[in-house]
């Protein structure tokens, strides 16, 4: 009867660690593609600041909107308004891992109508921007780029 019981016992184990390592099971630990569109204005005289909205939405169906800082300091002087700004992320396996502090520096240099990309990262997350925005700054910031609910 012992005999019996170990041998169910571990075919159930069996079964379990093959059904762990199946496709299904992996697909689970994917990461996830999330973009984020947004709006963000701010002003910088040695000491940079904008602030800004934005929704995040990804590939599972899981959206949020978000609120967004950017702040750092360097040589920088201007008045920034992005309107249709774009994010892309990546190494996101949950929605909610693209909240947090990013890290980053930038040049730029613009007058009334410009560009702006760059790419910012926290931990294994990073997050290519860009958009298009309307105003005047010249310098090099370095600082965060933080998202928020």
């Amino acid at each position: 009867m012992k005999t019996t019981a170990i041998v169910k016992g571990a075919g159930a184990l069996l079964l379990g660690l093959a059904w762990l390592s199946s496709p299904q099971s992996l697909a689970a630990h994917d990461d996830i593609h999330c973009k984020m569109h947004f709006q963000l204005s701010g002003w910088s005289a040695f000491y940079k600041r904008a602030e800004g909205s934005g929704t995040v939405t990804c590939d599972n169906g899981q959206s949020m909107q978000v609120r967004i800082r950017a702040e750092g300091g360097g040589l920088t002087f201007g008045k920034t308004q992005i309107d249709d700004g774009h994010g892309s992320f990546t190494g996101v396996y949950d929605i909610h891992e693209v909240l947090g502090h990013y890290g980053g520096a930038e040049a730029h240099a613009g007058a009334q109508a410009s560009a702006d990309s760059q790419v910012v990262t926290k931990g294994n997350v990073s997050l290519a921007l860009s958009g298009k925005g309307r105003g005047w700054n010249l310098g090099i910031a370095f600082g965060a780029f933080i998202i928020e609910r």
